[in-house]
């Protein structure tokens, strides 16, 4: 089936439309893409301007305070409670450590096993055990410890009304019941004068 004259003509027009429309469209796109690609330049200059300070002000406002203080407890923690039980465990485990070698020497040498010295072992253990610690420990620094607070005016003040006030209450209680036969009352109920 050929196609008239007149349809060809429409169609080669259609095709023509067809095509300027697509050219303007790419060309569509592409603008549309340099405006995002601006938009984003000036997204990122307003969130360096405006927003990451506002960011920054607020965290150190709020949350900074909250940091500072859990950092500090944990490297509290790590330091008096971690590092000397890792110590304990290393310098015990070094102890063992060295025991097998003394025995390993021993049998090596020829004098076989003999029954160990407990008192001996403890020593050496406990010894290697405070050496690894203290190894360690000079390793990792160490937080100082605050210094503890001594007691000031106030409270030795505060004591010495405490124990006055203290002495006053006991005083008015050994008062109120020392032995004095006027202060007492007779058990025996009083009985009617006879008549």
């Amino acid at each position: 089936m050929s196609l008239s004259r007149k349809r060809k003509k429409e169609l080669r027009k259609l095709q023509k439309q067809a095509n300027t429309l697509w050219e303007t469209q790419q060309v569509l796109v592409g603008e549309a893409a340099n405006v995002a690609k601006e938009a984003g330049r000036q997204l990122g200059h307003y969130n360096r301007e405006r927003v990451m300070p506002v960011i920054n002000d607020t965290y150190s406002h709020y949350a900074a305070p909250y940091v500072t203080k859990a950092a500090k407890v944990s490297r509290t923690v790590l330091n008096d409670k971690v590092v000397p039980a890792a110590g304990a465990v290393v310098g015990s485990a070094m102890s063992v450590w060295d025991a097998a070698n003394d025995t390993r020497a021993r049998v090596a040498a020829g004098r076989g096993f003999a029954a160990p010295d407990v008192a001996k072992y403890s020593k050496k253990a406990d010894k290697y055990g405070k050496d690894a610690a203290k190894k360690i420990a000079k390793k990792i620094s160490v937080v100082a410890p605050e210094p503890k607070k001594r007691m000031g005016a106030g409270s030795v003040i505060a004591l010495i009304l405490g124990a006055a006030t203290a002495a006053g209450v006991i005083y008015a209680a050994w008062q109120t019941l020392r032995a004095d036969d006027e202060l007492w009352v007779a058990d025996d109920p009083l009985s009617a004068p006879d008549a």
